[in-house]
């Protein structure tokens, strides 16, 4: 038993959560951020009569502060929220182009998660995926969607080193490990 190690489950792992939470409030957030930024807009157009761009050009020009302002605590939260997206597409990104299975997990995160509109049901996520994964069925959709949250998941949150001690345990199984 000593050189055996114990496979957790994604259904134990907190950081397969944290992605899938992620993933499943996507398009709210997207969505969210977009009304807020027309919405900072054209308050701020009414109130000022000019556009935040403009007026934010000549602030800097002018060198004023607009610390602890409604408008800033406006801009800091719409700016973390697009980091996050950021964040998340990138990963997406490297995924897509990186991972030996990363196209077809790509194709599956975005109909299941990122695309504009989300789809009605499983059955049209897999319409929509037989031109990128062919031949599959539910059970593979249902497996396959795990193993792609896992894999960004892994991108996103890193191995933790509890993990790492795990994986040389499988390649040193004679080596004492400290963890």
């Amino acid at each position: 038993m000593a050189g055996k190690r114990i496979k957790n489950s994604t259904a134990e792992d907190s950081r397969y959560h944290d992605t899938w939470r992620l993933l499943k409030k996507y398009r709210d957030v997207v969505w969210s951020m977009e009304l807020s930024v027309q919405q900072v807009k054209k308050e701020f157009e009414i109130e000022f009569g000019s556009s935040i761009d403009d007026f934010l050009e000549s602030v800097y020009l002018a060198g004023a502060d607009l610390g602890g302002t409604k408008i800033e605590n406006h801009a800091r939260c719409i700016e973390r929220s697009n980091q996050m997206l950021t964040l998340l597409s990138n990963a997406v990104e490297l995924l897509r182009t990186r991972h030996k299975n990363g196209e077809a997990y790509y194709w599956l995160l975005y109909y299941t998660f990122l695309s504009p509109q989300q789809l009605e049901n499983v059955n049209e996520i897999i319409e929509q995926l037989q031109p990128h994964i062919r031949d599959i069925s539910r059970t593979t959709y249902y497996r396959k969607r795990e193993q792609a949250v896992e894999a960004l998941s892994s991108i996103l949150w890193g191995y933790s080193s509890k993990d790492s001690m795990a994986l040389l345990a499988d390649f040193f199984p004679d080596m004492e490990m400290i963890i």
